[in-house]
């Protein structure tokens, strides 16, 4: 930490990191590292599993120092004196050493499905892990096997979460063992399909381009990209422009004259939406994707180009936003996932470094004997203002261990989930968003009209006596015009943190642009790679940046809690959800950066596997679309899988034999030779998978109109801190006499006159 009190340090400044392990483990370091913490990355015996690809390990050891076989002595040292040791046990690069020789050491594990549970010794790389989650099923072309990005997306799902759990492990203010399950983080990025089978069966299924009933990836003159027929408040604009559009270029279809302030796709009958397919589907075609992202930029048109890295590294906004960085002899490097103010910027510093000495923040004494049936954030009240699920789903880890997480939101202006979900087969209006329900469960909510003076007023003091942080993903002229912008707010509390968390950031000349996970998948190059290399792209299920980003938001909000805790500073913390998604892909960028290489969807094929693919099963009684993942990784293990199938070892082979069999057979067999295989895991397996049930996965809870539910934990475990929800996701103005009565201490006479005045509307 710096001395100079006119110079604030890094928001982690005098953490220190010790990391073992594979590239979850690594990925993890260099988030924790971006954040200003001092990380040190052990290199075992076998080497650094990195270094099988060289931008991988460029990208993610970055801003490190790297130390090269140690001996055990000065090993031993080295975790004694860290506040943080991360460790892969399943892997070669792990650590040897037991937690109990550093006390007063934070110990996180990351394993494909957590240390206990009947699948805590399974083997499983991404492949098997996105088998496991019930994201793979639902992505893809029904007329194919279910597809995995080319890129790991549960290891850039983890790391942003398994950095947010080093820091609440710190901030719980008692020593925690961490058990993380990657397959649960991915579970995340389904949108709690999995709980929703609590009351309505659904396997899931893949629909190639199209989110739910409408197509979402569209061709055009020499690319593809990303456009939604949706309706609701948020889309209204953007299906206005698209008609006129279509109109103006001399396609005339009478489907597109709809009253788009009313119109909803869940409404609209297949006909209807053909026919809109179709004339928009046209115009798309007569332009490229420059041109109409150029439109989109220009008019806020939702629509966004399905990128390449070729597209990525020539963006005004990401340049703009010096997302690139020269890093050794590399132009181009991925700087990092987050922009912050009031605090010093980290990065990933030098390619590679000697250990050195670093101040330290005494892990001792900041270790109190504190109860451990409490949350890791019990204490902490967090204001949440936006909508969507990139938000919501950020502040609701903060929810899960412990913090007061209220949302403000104006009946006038519902968060779009509410407003998507009505329907004919929803009794219940704006409180029958079941999406809204899971992503929003345990918090608190009061309804405030945000352009009424009276409520900004009522806001200010919620942040001056009541919030240790605020939260937000409007676009960023929001807040500002609200007069709730960082710097109004932080007068009035200096010692604010505030993350704002919208598509592009808070800076840059598409600083404004709107849109949702669909675009920011196009954007952030997601599309790009998943899917097959004939057919075109897709969307990962649950569009990732929606899923993906809010575990760098809640990993960032959660260090700049820590650096107010400990320098008693505020600071505001810029990020942008699709530089969060291009920072999980920096070896994709990399590869490109380096070599040239455009990398880009492939089916399930991996460059180091063996064997790496999904190959059909046997129906399970009348349930078809059964699937097996499977991956041989060593020479070993392609000869055991040959020995076993009795013949050469091919994808065609490989598939014949699986055919012949169920998944439990086939991964039974696979498993107990040491190779690893997953069956793939439609909704309705995920929901009664003994694995999840073992780790508590879901959390019952009743909700006031939709009767009970169950709730998704994320994949982490504290041994000394709980994790809990305690109700479901809250009605519009659920918690008013709470807020204005108890925390604000109005009386009945003055809400009277308030409600009155429309500054709860």
């Amino acid at each position: 930490m710096s001395n100079d009190t006119n110079e604030p340090p890094k928001l982690l400044d005098g953490i220190r990191v010790v990391e073992f392990g594979a590239e979850p483990a690594a990925r993890t370091g260099r988030v924790l590292a971006d954040l200003g913490a001092d990380v040190v990355r052990i290199i075992g015996h076998s080497g650094d599993p990195l270094r099988a690809r060289p931008s991988a390990d460029l990208a993610f050891n970055a801003g490190k120092a790297i130390l090269d076989r140690p001996d055990e002595k000065s090993l031993v040292a080295l975790v004694r004196g860290a506040h943080i040791v991360i460790d892969e046990p399943h892997t070669e690069a792990r650590s040897d050493l037991d937690p109990s020789i550093a006390p007063n050491t934070h110990w996180i594990y990351l394993t494909p499905f957590g240390m206990t549970g009947p699948r805590a010794s399974w083997k499983a790389s991404d492949l098997g892990i996105m088998a496991a989650s019930g994201n793979l099923f639902s992505t893809g072309d029904p007329s194919r096997a279910p597809v995995r990005p080319s890129e790991p997306a549960s290891y850039g799902h983890v790391a942003g979460e398994a950095a947010y759990a080093a820091i609440a492990a710190v901030a719980s203010g008692r020593r925690q063992i961490v058990d993380i399950s990657i397959a649960e983080c991915v579970l995340i990025a389904n949108m709690g399909a999995a709980g929703r089978n609590f009351s309505v069966p659904s396997r899931g299924s893949r629909v190639g381009a199209k989110i739910g009933r409408t197509r979402e990836v569209w061709p055009t003159l020499d690319g593809f990209v990303s456009f939604g027929i949706r309706g609701g408040k948020a889309r209204q604009k953007s299906m206005g422009l698209i008609s006129k559009l279509v109109s103006d270029s001399g396609i005339t279809e009478d489907a597109l004259d709809a009253n788009w302030a009313t119109w909803s796709q869940n409404t609209a009958t297949d006909a209807e939406l053909e026919s809109m397919e179709s004339a928009i589907g046209k115009y798309f075609a007569m332009k490229t994707s420059a041109e109409l992202y150029e439109i989109a930029c220009e008019t806020n048109l939702m629509l966004a180009p399905v990128n390449s890295p070729r597209e990525v590294f020539a963006s005004a906004q990401l340049n703009d936003r010096e997302f690139f960085m020269r890093h050794g002899e590399i132009e181009q490097f991925p700087r990092s996932f987050v922009k912050v103010h009031g605090a010093a910027q980290a990065g990933p510093g030098h390619p590679t470094r000697v250990l050195k000495a670093v101040p330290l923040w005494d892990a001792v004494q900041a270790l109190q004997k504190t109860s451990p049936d409490r949350g890791a954030w019990d204490g902490v009240n967090i204001l949440e203002f936006g909508s969507g699920a990139a938000g919501p789903i950020a502040t609701r880890y903060f929810v899960e261990h412990g913090a007061t997480v209220l949302r403000i939101e104006s009946p006038s202006r519902p968060d779009f989930l509410r407003s998507m979900a009505i329907g004919p087969d929803n009794p219940h209006g704006l409180e029958g968003g079941a999406l809204y329900d899971a992503l929003n469960c345990g918090k608190r909510h009061v309804t405030l009209n945000l352009k009424h003076p009276d409520s900004v007023a009522l806001v200010m003091r919620l942040v001056t006596d009541w919030a240790d942080a605020v939260s937000e993903n409007f676009a960023p002229k929001a807040m500002a015009g609200f007069g709730l912008d960082y710097a109004t707010l932080s007068q009035s509390k200096p010692d604010l943190v505030m993350i704002s968390a919208c598509l592009n950031g808070q800076t840059g000349p598409h600083k404004d642009y709107p849109g949702f996970g669909g675009q920011g998948s196009a954007l952030a190059g997601w599309n790009w790679v998943t899917g097959w290399p004939d057919l075109e792209p897709v969307g990962p299920y649950g569009t990732i940046t929606d899923s993906l980003a809010p575990r760098y938001v809640a990993a960032a909000l959660a260090a700049g809690l820590h650096y107010r805790n400990r320098i008693g500073r505020g600071c505001h913390v810029d990020v942008s959800q699709v530089e969060a998604g291009l920072y999980a892909l920096s070896a994709w960028l990399l590869d490109y950066e380096l070599n040239g290489t455009v990398g880009m969807r492939m089916g399930n094929d991996h460059p180091l596997g063996r064997i790496h693919g999904v190959y059909p099963c046997q129906n399970e009684g009348e349930i078809d679309d059964r699937w097996v993942a499977i991956a041989a990784w060593t020479d070993g293990e392609f000869k055991s899988i040959e020995k076993l199938i009795g013949t050469e070892a091919t994808d065609t082979t490989v598939g014949a034999w699986t055919r012949r069999h169920s998944r439990v057979e086939v991964v039974n067999a696979l498993q107990a030779i040491g190779v690893e295989a997953i069956g793939v895991a439609d909704f309705v397996d995920v929901f009664a998978d003994p694995q999840l049930a073992a780790r508590s996965h879901f959390e019952l809870a009743e909700h006031p109109l939709m009767g009970p539910g169950a709730y998704e934990h994320n994949g982490i475990r504290f041994d000394r801190a709980t994790n809990h929800y305690g109700r479901s996701g809250p009605l519009l103005g659920q918690d008013n006499d709470w807020v204005l009565k108890d925390i604000l201490g109005l009386n009945e006479t003055e809400i009277g006159e308030l409600a009155a005045s429309g500054a709860f509307d």
